[in-house]
């Protein structure tokens, strides 16, 4: 089990999953650093880190490729951008990837937040996704998805990410994550 006090959690401070894991991370005694932008909103206030434009730059994408990439189209605003490349600075930070969501039939993780598991994927970073529809934890297998029972988070530095549409099953899921993983 790691020591909370030696831990970082870094996020986007998003309402939803994020937000919920930061009020954790607080709990425990973490450290959070959320990423955003100006202009962004977010819900953690603890820990913001405001991307200069040249720091978002640094992690730009290309949209077409990250459409292919996930089967599916996003939209081409500037925003939307802004986001993904602050999600690219959430997964580069953290040594392992929690997400929470839903993964699809083509092995995605459904909305903006599949970026970050796929980027987690690229950067083969040790990803453990919460699936709430299927209300089961699994973990990225080289080319596939497999389901993991009780699993822990194993890096002092992680990154977490998910959807605005947190549900009661994904609330519990991560409050025993980390009662799983962390020393109280």
């Amino acid at each position: 089990m790691l020591n909370p006090k030696q831990c970082v959690l870094y996020s986007g401070g998003a309402a939803g999953t994020e937000q919920f894991f930061g009020a954790l991370a607080e709990s425990w005694g973490m450290e959070e650093v959320n990423y955003g932008f100006e202009g962004h909103q977010i819900e953690r206030t603890r820990g913001v880190r405001v991307l200069t434009s040249e720091e978002l730059a640094l992690k730009d994408v290309s949209l077409t490729y990250v459409s292919r990439l996930m089967n599916r189209e996003y939209t081409r605003a500037p925003l939307f951008r802004k986001v993904l490349q602050s999600i690219c600075w959430q997964v580069s930070s953290g040594e392992e990837i929690v997400v929470v969501g839903a993964i699809q039939p083509d092995g995605t993780v459904k909305g903006g937040t599949g970026w970050g598991a796929e980027f987690a994927k690229i950067c083969n970073k040790p990803l453990l996704v919460f699936d709430q529809p299927r209300n089961g934890w699994y973990t990225w297998q080289k080319d596939k998805w497999a389901q993991v029972e009780n699993p822990t988070i194993e890096s002092a530095h992680f990154a977490a990410t998910g959807t605005r549409f947190l549900e009661d099953n994904g609330r519990v899921a991560i409050q025993n994550l980390f009662a799983r993983s962390f020393t109280r």
